[in-house]
């Protein structure tokens, strides 16, 4: 019998609500996570109403906590951790666990955050280690005070599969739970308070988003410097050079120690590299083989479960922590590696450990699992944090309390389409998603994943397996070598995005659903019939918006499919440009475009600058439409922590139109606290004309 529990809201930060229902939680993912929140951020965006003016119902239920959230005839929702199918997750049922994705959007997934957002604008996070099953208005009530209506199939063209729910049903498998709920007004305005109550976004070191080579899997120290040659040669920027599982003298399980034969100074491999301006990134694995020389100490602090026949230590414990910290410190960042590719810590239940092993801290197996990406991210940040020193990696696991960690996940599914959808879906869960190039069975594949791959948070060509280079498709070289230097020169475009990502919340890379005015409910676009060819422009706001999005506030990044000669653009309300020319491009409508392989269609927003990097340091600002423009640009030290004590400067770039109507620009100095990245501006007004 189902168990009424009392409970009652607290307010947390302006805008922020949360309350322990049931028991009180021994350990959340925050609390696992080891993040505190951005209060002085969050105090910044102002508060607003509490978003529920229904009823929120908590029960006991066989030992699970039921939760019912109130939702109306009309919400979307969005979130649900890293989900590679669909944006919009009404009437979907989730079981959210860390696992590798299987094809299927189900709720195994690498970060199964347990966060939605509605389109009412307002969110609800599970915080809590457990498995989280979720009935996103899926599941129907008999004792609802408003049920759908019982529809006769055979006779009615309104029978609908998926009857509409009043209520988000949330089940977890504990005594009690914390939940917390974000008030908007706006989806964006929810989703940046999740983030900042999460710890905020990371901030990675410039170097970070730059160009990344994931060399194959048994190279050398002679292979890699040979490769380093062969970009120089070819006119190809490199930034990192990611070594796979062939630097260790064992892997799967990992030693965490340096083969000998193939790396025999791996000090002046590092120092070669840095040398020419480039880092080091190592892969690993979290299983600690039986001759890694930490395996003793650590035995006793690892799970009653082996992976691969390593142990898996129990890093929540400190004593754990320390031990491969120092191990890192020392054979890895002392000689100069720049950070790491945390790999296989998301799941297969197959080989994983089970959900009833047993842990030295007293977590169970379950909450290890949801959690152990975590700690990895955790442990290896704090690494780099005590050296000030600032790291970007790969990782294959996360979850909400990760949005601070300077980590990128990726995984071993590759069907392109879901990939850029990901991409989309991962600005609603506070986590970042590599769309990584691995191989291509044509040119006009590898090209187009290369296009895709340089407006995402990592620019990344993983050749582990494949040893696929940039120029194995000679034909498209050309046009590859021009995309990845105009990933090289959005620098200062990217670094304030990311900026903003760690001050404000704002997720540098989004989906349409967040951008205010294209909801189709918004703007009243589906009032009656929806025609393919007496409205396109209400049929697409009226779908998920997955194969188009957001990079930072004014750019929109529309990908073209391999065999895709030509596809519908969706342009929002307001006046859109061509990035590369210019040239007016439409306003709330939908367009097709045909860009050749040499392009990846990019579009501006009205008033949009874009600053890029310029010859000699020179910034070379690009303005687009007739409206007067404004972007704060961010500038730091790009290595160190410093800019967390205020060491960063802020430069205002605005257009206005002078006296005649002539457009001019201006940089404004806003804050000067460490040396300028930056010689000069200078302003390129792009045509604007309709």
């Amino acid at each position: 019998m189902a168990i009424q529990v009392e409970f009652q809201w607290s307010s947390r930060a302006p805008g922020v609500w949360s309350s322990r229902m049931g028991g009180d939680p021994e350990d959340t993912l925050l609390s696992i996570a080891g993040v505190e929140s951005r209060s002085e951020a969050l105090k910044n965006m102002g508060d607003t109403q509490f978003p529920f003016t229904g009823e929120v119902k908590v029960e006991q239920v066989k030992g699970r906590m039921v939760l019912r959230f109130p939702l109306g005839d009309d919400e979307k929702l969005y979130g649900l951790g890293l989900q590679f199918q669909t944006i919009d997750q009404r009437n979907k049922a989730y079981h959210l666990k860390v696992d590798h994705y299987g094809g299927k959007d189900n709720g195994r997934t690498h970060a199964p955050c347990p966060f939605y957002v509605s389109s009412k604008g307002y969110g609800v996070f599970i915080n809590t280690p457990r498995y989280v099953s979720i009935y996103a208005g899926s599941a129907n009530r008999k004792d609802s005070p408003n049920p759908p209506e019982a529809k006769d199939r055979n006779r009615d063209r309104t029978w609908k599969a998926h009857p509409d729910s009043d209520y988000v049903e949330v089940a977890v498998e504990t005594a009690g739970v914390e939940v917390v709920v974000f008030g908007g007004p706006t989806i964006l305005d929810a989703v940046r308070r999740y983030n900042l109550y999460c710890g905020g976004g990371c901030l990675p070191p410039k170097w970070g988003l730059g160009i990344w080579k994931r060399v194959p899997s048994l190279y050398t120290d002679k292979q890699v410097m040979n490769t380093v040659k062969e970009f120089e040669e070819r006119d190809f920027p490199l930034d990192v050079v990611g070594l796979e599982p062939g630097w260790h003298s064992k892997s799967y399980p990992c030693t965490y120690e340096w083969d000998n034969e193939r790396f025999p100074e791996p000090g002046v491999l590092c120092s070669k590299l840095m040398e020419k301006g480039l880092r080091i990134n190592l892969w690993e694995n979290p299983y600690v083989s039986p001759e890694a020389p930490i395996y003793e100490k650590l035995l006793p602090l690892s799970g009653t479960h082996n992976v691969w026949c390593g142990i898996v230590p129990d890093y929540t414990l400190g004593e754990a922590a320390n031990i491969l910290k120092e191990q890192h410190r020392r054979t890895h960042v002392d000689i100069g590696v720049s950070g790491y590719k945390v790999d296989e810590c998301d799941g297969y239940d197959r080989w994983l450990w089970p959900d009833y092993a047993e842990f030295p801290s007293g977590h169970t197996g379950e909450e290890m699992r949801q959690t152990y990406g975590l700690q990895m991210q955790k442990l290896t940040t704090e690494i780099f944090k005590e050296k000030n020193q600032r790291t970007y990696g790969l990782v294959r696991a996360s979850n909400s309390g990760g949005v601070s960690f300077p980590y990128v996940i990726y995984n071993d599914y590759y069907k392109f389409d879901d990939y850029i959808t990901a991409l989309c879906n991962s600005g609603f869960s506070g986590v970042l998603w590599t769309p990584e190039v691995r191989g291509a069975k044509t040119a006009e594949e590898w090209v187009r994943r290369c296009q895709v791959v340089c407006f995402s948070p990592m620019a990344m060509i993983n050749s582990w397996a494949s040893q696929m280079e940039l120029w194995s498709f000679p034909e498209v070289e050309k046009a590859l070598r021009e995309v990845m230097k105009l990933r090289k020169r959005m620098l200062p475009y990217l670094y304030s995005a990311f900026a903003r990502y760690h001050f404000e919340g704002i997720p540098p890379f989004r989906a349409f659903a967040m951008e205010n005015g294209i909801l189709a409910a918004e703007e009243g676009e589906t009032d009656g019939d929806l025609d393919d060819t007496e409205n396109p422009y209400a049929v697409a706001v009226a779908k998920d918006v997955k194969d188009q999005f957001m990079v930072g506030d004014c750019l929109m990044v529309a990908p073209m499919l391999p065999e895709q000669e030509e596809r519908d653009v969706l342009l929002p309300r307001g006046d859109w440009f061509d990035f590369y020319t210019g040239e007016w491009a439409g306003n709330g409508q939908v367009i097709k475009v045909k860009p050749g392989l040499e392009k990846i269609p990019l579009y501006v927003k009205d008033g949009g600058m874009i600053p890029l990097m310029g010859e000699n340091n020179t910034l070379s600002v690009q303005c687009y439409g007739d409206k007067e423009g404004r972007f704060l640009l961010y500038d730091d030290d790009g290595e160190t922590y410093d800019y967390e004590k205020g060491k960063y400067n802020l430069v205002e770039l605005a257009t206005t139109k002078d006296a005649e109507g002539k457009r001019c620009g201006k940089a404004e100095i806003k804050q000067d606290k460490v040396a300028s990245s930056y010689e000069g501006y200078q302003f390129r007004f792009m045509s604007g004309k309709r």
